[in-house]
């Protein structure tokens, strides 16, 4: 089976991992403010990894449509005293950051993966991570948190995302970094239209097929979804759910949610009965 070489981990991608979101900020789409604070932040994160959380995935600085950029100092203030309390607990960490400085201060305080919307183009990014052991998700978005959702449009969004994608992890390889350290996410509503949305997950398989990394994929609560049901983010949970086991379907190798306890047990059955 494919092993991704997450920091101090291997995980063995013959089955889905679950990375559960920990959002150490006061703006976030879903939960913003519920756990901007240390104490909180780490009590959700247990209450994650009970609930069977594989992955916890730490952010401090919102990217939802419309999002204000955070300063370096503050993003920093807010997650690195969170890794370093949850670092002692044995269980892969991610950063959620865009932020080569960021990068650097947690892979210090002992991440184990840099989740990074912008891809590892930011000035330095490659540099900061070519020599560390930590893995790399590539995400795709078209422009920024602030002004992304304007409008959006592609000639072919399958084929340019793939593309760009493809483009990214050719870049990160000719710098040195292992292919085994690489996942890439297609990008969820950064940067798309609910035509757009829906196009990409039906293609997954597809594009997991042609550029033979794996797929992390998160549409836990996301817009696309409340414009498919009809509901508002927190009546998402079973849509979220829905979502994350078809996702696992197309190929995916890691879900990233909210709603841990749900997706696990929702994946549990479809191991059993599919």
């Amino acid at each position: 089976m494919a092993l991704f070489s997450c920091g101090r981990f291997n995980l063995d991608l013959g089955r889905p991992w679950v990375m559960g979101i920990v959002n150490v900020t006061p703006d976030s789409f879903s939960d913003g403010g519920q756990h901007d604070t240390l104490v909180h932040a780490v009590a959700h994160a247990e209450r994650l990894l009970k609930d069977g959380a594989d992955i916890l995935d730490i952010g401090g600085e919102s990217t939802r449509p419309g999002a204000v950029l955070v300063p370096v100092e503050e993003e920093i203030r807010r997650v690195i005293p969170v890794l370093q309390v949850l670092a002692s607990l044995n269980v892969p960490l991610s950063i959620d950051t865009r932020k080569p400085e960021v990068m650097r201060a947690a892979i210090d305080a002992g991440v184990d993966l840099v989740n990074d919307i912008s891809a590892l183009e930011g000035d330095g990014a490659i540099d900061v991570l070519r020599d560390s052991q930590v893995g790399i998700c590539l995400m795709h978005k078209q422009g920024d948190p602030q002004t992304m959702q304007t409008a959006p449009t592609y000639q072919n969004v399958v084929t340019e995302v793939t593309a760009y994608l493809s483009d990214r992890i050719d870049t990160v390889l000719r710098a040195g970094v292992a292919a085994e350290r690489i996942v890439v996410d297609p990008g969820f509503g950064f940067g798309k239209a609910l035509e757009h949305n829906i196009a990409l997950f039906q293609s997954l398989a597809l594009i997991r097929q042609q550029l033979n990394v794996p797929l992390l994929v998160g549409v836990s609560r996301k817009k696309m979804l409340g414009e498919i049901t009809g509901h508002e983010v927190r009546e998402r949970m079973l849509p979220s759910v829905v979502a994350a086991v078809l996702a696992v379907q197309k190929g995916a190798s890691i879900v990233r949610v909210h709603d841990v306890r749900e997706t696990v047990d929702a994946l549990k059955l479809w191991k059993v009965l599919k």
